[in-house]
């Protein structure tokens, strides 16, 4: 899997998980072509993992945030407005945009910005539009059966 391929499971899948098992796919886990025990650093393809989580992460047409159980979720921008649409019944903080960005002292701080805050106008008119249903069967019921507040 190259970055192209990595970038069209996203666009596919349009919500997956980064790297950890849950309810839907995990980006890691496609990247190795396996299951993978124990952390994604340690597996023999860890740096490229990385290198396309990172890659995948900087496209502007995919939003990371804690959609899925908390957990870092990559959603692509096809289905941002069923976010919109239903993001007055999710958590917000699940629904924040999470920019990765180094320090000068190497280390990784996380930079949250309120969905309302990242939504572009577009995607939120669009949401206005559509109905609950759609959105919940977009954004697939697998994991926002019940979309209300953590």
């Amino acid at each position: 899997m190259d970055a192209r391929d990595a970038l069209d499971f996203v666009r596919e899948h349009g919500v997956v998980l980064a790297s950890a098992k849950g309810p839907v796919p995990s980006l890691a886990q496609a990247i190795a072509g396996e299951p993978i025990k124990g952390s994604w650093w340690a597996h023999p393809q860890g740096k490229r993992i990385f290198d396309l989580l990172q890659h995948v992460s900087a496209d502007p047409d995919v939003a990371v945030c804690r959609l899925v159980d908390g957990k870092l979720t990559l959603v692509h921008r096809r289905l941002w407005p069923a976010l919109a649409r239903l993001a007055a019944e999710i958590d917000p903080s699940r629904l924040a945009r999470i920019d990765q960005q180094h320090t000068a002292r190497g280390h990784h701080v996380n930079v949250e910005t309120a969905f309302a805050d990242w939504l572009p106008p577009d995607a939120a008119a669009a949401g206005r539009a559509l109905p609950r249903e759609a959105a919940l069967a977009a954004l697939g019921s697998t994991f926002v059966t019940n979309p209300g507040r953590a």
